[in-house]
């Protein structure tokens, strides 16, 4: 794993704040990130309800009073983020700063869009929201597991992909050719919609082959449908047994902040500091 982007304080105060905000291996820390998560779900579950008329028609001014109430506090945890690391702007830019600073515009951003026929932007705008739970994935240790796997996995599932992409303007074509317009295979993109729908076993039932060849690829497609979806689930799974064999403990180094040290380490593989 690879150094982080931003540096943390060498002493004082905001050495200890950093130290209960982005480190997970302190009691403090541990509990700062438990908090924060119950807060994310939380706040995630105002929008969820606030989205259901019936329920903002009968608690609209609660619903409005815990946004502000979540948007302030995660301003404040923006703002003490930035203030506590060496390198502010770094973590700005970053993924996870992105999302912070995307968690808590909209709410403001509101406030500067007068009008009523504004309202359904506003809303949309309010969906940006939901990107706080992607904030979850900072703070559950086996998550750097899963992503570490998606990532060993990518180029054969990429590969896969474009065989499964492959397969179905095949078997689209072939059904426009064989069934034609009277069975509502009316173009090959069509035909590739109907070969999407039978390969990932959905079946809406809107178009469906009436003669006998065309019976016949169906039934070819459904059964390489069940194989397709285990290939993708297998891959992953290798690859996640492969990551939890090398698994990296969640201890960051004290000097240089560092993580990503194996299990058994005493010494920080980056600076040399005792870990």
């Amino acid at each position: 794993m690879k150094k982080p982007q931003h540096n943390p304080p060498i002493r004082g105060w905001r050495k200890a704040l950093y130290e209960v905000i982005f480190e997970a291996d302190t009691p403090a820390g541990k509990w700062f990130d438990i908090l924060l998560i119950v807060s994310i779900l939380l706040s995630v579950t105002v929008v969820m309800l606030d989205s259901v008329s019936a329920f903002q028609a009968a608690h609209g001014r609660l619903l409005r009073r815990l946004e502000w109430s979540f948007t302030i506090l995660f301003t404040v945890e923006y703002l003490l983020r930035l203030l506590c690391i060496g390198r502010p702007i770094a973590y700005a830019i970053s993924f996870f700063g992105i999302v912070d600073l995307l968690s808590v515009i909209p709410t403001y951003l509101s406030l500067l869009i007068p009008g009523s026929h504004y309202l359904i932007v506003i809303r949309v705008l309010r969906i940006l929201r939901v990107f706080r739970i992607l904030k979850l994935v900072q703070y559950l240790a086996e998550a750097q597991t899963l992503m570490r796997a998606l990532r060993a996995s990518r180029r054969k599932i990429t590969v896969f992909l474009f065989t499964v992409l492959s397969l179905v303007i095949i078997f689209g074509s072939l059904m426009y050719l064989v069934e034609g317009e009277s069975s509502g295979f009316t173009s090959i993109p069509r035909g590739i919609y109907w070969a999407v729908v039978t390969l990932t076993t959905v079946g809406y039932g809107d178009i469906s082959p009436q003669t006998g060849l065309g019976q016949v690829l169906a039934s070819l497609i459904m059964i390489m449908g069940y194989g397709l979806i285990a290939v993708p689930t297998g891959i992953v799974s290798v690859e996640i047994s492969h990551a939890m064999e090398h698994k990296a403990v969640n201890q960051a180094c004290p000097a240089c902040s560092a993580q990503g040290h194996d299990k058994d380490a005493q010494f920080c593989k980056y600076c040399g500091a005792p870990l």
